[in-house]
């Protein structure tokens, strides 16, 4: 299968490095074309456009920021749908709406007969650098199963969820966790600080125990020595993604105080200027 990759960001340059690795052809369009120079040495071909990306492949690759950016990649004037075919097929890393990503599927299908696959991640920088990623997929069975030769040089796991949207709402599901784990760590860390614990040696303490987590291990030691690193991940991205748990659970009629809650006081957080900031600087909200 011949790749085209549209999003080379702090994802997509690990992830496409790993499939030209796997011995993949792949093809990158990027709407910053400064950081495409990588992907470019490690061997992908570069598309002046997203028309000239669609003309040369099977499988349509996805990893961008929001909900937004995929349907101005998809639905925008030269995108995905005017150019692509029902021998094709699209994927979706990004992390988007449920909603939103269940009609863009159906006009898709409607307007080209290609078919959509979302498959959101999670893992990190470091999982996409390492091929460890948990890889959550919606829609068609035998969809699932062709691309499976594309998410195994990138997942520990992949997992069909259900139809299409599913892997987006598994996504949410994901994110309301790390939203809320996050947010404990970092009230957390503060009050081991007040109290005189050695809050740098938190993590090594509750390694293994029901209190411990990947981001108790990657970023609690970044809250204790409060640090503001540059950032392998972004608070505006959790913030996003808390949202779309509140917005999901508003159409579903269920309650998400915890998630709400949270959602809130990371946006208290990046009012202050941390939106494009680690998460590990929420520490910052209970220190200052």
């Amino acid at each position: 299968m011949k790749l085209g990759f549209i999003g080379i960001g702090l994802m997509g340059n690990p992830m496409t490095q790993r499939l030209l690795n796997a011995g993949f052809a792949v093809t990158v369009w990027n709407r910053s074309a400064d950081k495409l120079a990588e992907v470019k040495a490690a061997g992908a071909t570069v598309a002046n456009s997203i028309a000239e990306l669609v003309e040369q492949v099977d499988v349509i690759l996805l990893c961008v920021a929001n909900t937004e950016v995929v349907e101005t990649v998809v639905f925008g004037v030269g995108g995905v749908v005017e150019n692509g075919g029902a021998d094709q097929l699209l994927v979706d890393f990004s992390s988007s709406d449920p909603t939103a990503t269940r009609e863009f599927a159906a006009k898709l299908k409607d307007a080209c007969g290609m078919n959509w696959v979302d498959s959101p991640v999670s893992g990190g920088v470091v999982g996409a650098e390492q091929g460890t990623l948990a890889i959550m997929c919606g829609g068609e069975a035998a969809d699932i199963a062709r691309i499976q030769p594309i998410l195994a040089p990138l997942s520990q796991r992949s997992t069909h969820m259900g139809p299409v949207g599913a892997g987006q709402v598994t996504k949410v599901c994901n994110q309301m966790i790390v939203g809320c784990n996050l947010m404990v760590l970092a009230e957390m860390m503060a009050l081991a600080k007040a109290c005189g614990v050695a809050a740098d040696k938190i993590p090594e303490a509750l390694a293994g125990g029901f209190a411990d987590s990947k981001p108790m291990q990657i970023t609690g030691p970044l809250m204790a020595a409060e640090s503001d690193p540059d950032p392998k991940w972004h608070v505006r991205t959790l913030l996003k993604d808390l949202d779309m748990a509140v917005s999901q659970s508003k159409l579903e009629g269920t309650a998400v105080p915890m998630s709400g809650l949270a959602a809130q006081l990371m946006r208290q957080h990046g009012s202050k200027g941390f939106l494009e900031r680690d998460p590990a600087t929420l520490i910052k909200l209970y220190k200052d």
